[in-house]
């Protein structure tokens, strides 16, 4: 029996992930959370055999949530499910450990088949992604020429924070840092970004896609029926 948990910030869309997993008999959702903070603590009580999470959510969001579970537990196994696709994004999930990386546009069937991928200790992506992105650096040339390439994991996970329009404060609550920290830290992505204003931000976030254009489902809603599979290195 594989054991699961699901952290969506979303009801309806944790529902909809329920009733798909709990078709599949060799599969059990043992825990769900609405943030990143009931979501580890629901890893701590549950040891669950695959985290599936979403990467926004309150209290740190996914980035922070799979950083964590990996300092408590290096062999986790953390499936992404985000409407958010940008090669950007991808890479930096999966630089922060994630084994797989889903999309909300992906065939439902995908959620089943990668859950059951990263219980056997292989990695898995969608099959609309580019497969090279399962063995990429955390950057390309585009983030490169962007300074993207320059932010390590926590200024990349504040910058996206900063860029969902929160405030430097809500930065520091979510990522539990002091607010001077999160302060620091913004002067310093700014700098290497190379830009002045909170706009200029936004707009580098929404040109690289670390930010979806308003409302949800701005990736698009077709789905492909296909995986693409790669064992863990």
């Amino acid at each position: 029996m594989i054991r699961v948990l699901l952290a969506d910030d979303h009801p309806v869309v944790r529902s909809g992930y329920q009733r798909l997993l709990v078709l599949e008999p060799d599969l059990r959702v043992v825990a769900e959370a609405a943030d990143a903070d009931a979501a580890y603590a629901a890893y701590l009580q549950h040891q669950p055999d695959v985290v599936v999470t979403d990467l926004t959510m309150p209290a740190g969001g996914g980035l922070d949530l799979i950083r964590r579970v990996l300092r408590r537990e290096p062999r986790a196994r953390v499936l992404v499910f985000s409407m958010h696709d940008s090669p950007t994004l991808v890479r930096q999930a999966l630089a922060s450990g994630a084994r797989g990386f889903l999309t909300k546009a992906s065939a439902p069937e995908s959620l089943v088949d990668a859950v059951r991928a990263l219980a056997r200790g292989e990695r898995y992506l969608a099959a609309e992604l580019p497969a090279w992105l399962l063995d990429a650096p955390a950057t390309g040339q585009a983030d490169a020429d962007s300074g993207l390439a320059a932010l390590s994991s926590r200024e990349f996970e504040i910058f996206r924070l900063l860029a969902q329009g929160a405030s430097a404060t809500e930065c520091a609550q979510a990522l539990k840092l002091s607010p001077k920290t999160v302060s620091n830290h913004q002067t310093v992505i700014k700098e290497k970004l190379g830009v002045s204003t909170t706009a200029a931000l936004v707009h580098l976030a929404l040109r690289h896609g670390v930010i979806g254009h308003g409302a949800p489902g701005g990736s698009g809603q077709s789905s492909s029926p296909g995986t693409s599979l790669a064992p863990i290195q």
